[in-house]
């Protein structure tokens, strides 16, 4: 059978299982299978939501831009964020991305309070007393690379501290940084929403109910 981990990466922590350069990475947080990889990526100084698993078709499936699955974001910005600024965010901006300029979608974008239960981060983020702070909350049906960054950035409003709290249902609210959850095969995909005849559903449950692993 497949198997399934929730977990909440920390700051600083590679989003692989293969040391490089020293860094830390989720092997030094996480005990998961040997042909157990994360689902996508959260970059190396991001926090927060990520997918463990041995399933190469759900893997398949949340990396298709076609499907476009709910991401919520937790973003710190340098600055008091304007309306105007957080207007473009919905709109969409244009940024680069690997050389060629890149239209973001629409999405949603508002100012929050800092979100309760967030712990400081370790390394805490350098304070300066002059330069007022805001969080957002974004949420984005695309992963360009670091395209959150890249974003709040156009519209003059650097990121300090970005956290990926929410994949659809699927949230870190019960996990610290470096803790894990297990799901079982149904309860991940009903929390991703994925419908049950979708074609490609069909075909992994087929696989999954028989225990062959996809092999």
């Amino acid at each position: 059978m497949y198997k399934y981990f929730v977990v909440h990466k920390p700051f600083n922590v590679l989003s692989q299982f293969t040391t490089q350069d020293g860094k830390n990475t989720l092997k030094d947080f996480f005990d998961v299978p040997v042909n157990v990889y994360p689902v996508g990526r959260l970059d190396y100084d991001s926090e927060g939501l990520l997918i463990l698993t041995d399933d190469k078709f759900l893997n398949d499936y949340l990396l298709n831009p076609l499907h476009k699955h709910e991401r919520e974001y937790w973003v710190q910005v340098e600055g008091n964020i304007t309306s105007e600024a957080i207007d473009q965010l919905i709109k969409g901006v244009t940024i680069n991305i690997n050389g060629k300029m890149y239209d973001t979608k629409q999405c949603f974008a508002e100012r929050i309070s800092q979100p309760a239960g967030i712990n400081e981060r370790n390394p805490p983020i350098r304070y300066r007393k002059n330069i007022p702070e805001s969080w957002l909350r974004l949420i984005l049906t695309e992963g360009k690379n670091r395209q959150v960054r890249k974003m709040t950035a156009k519209v003059g409003f650097p990121t300090l501290r970005l956290i990926r709290y929410r994949i659809e249902k699927i949230t870190i609210t019960d996990l610290l940084p470096g803790e894990m959850k297990i799901l079982s095969h149904t309860e991940l995909y009903n929390l991703l929403q994925i419908k049950k005849d979708n074609p490609y559903v069909k075909i992994n449950d087929r696989l999954w109910q028989g225990g062959t692993n996809g092999k």
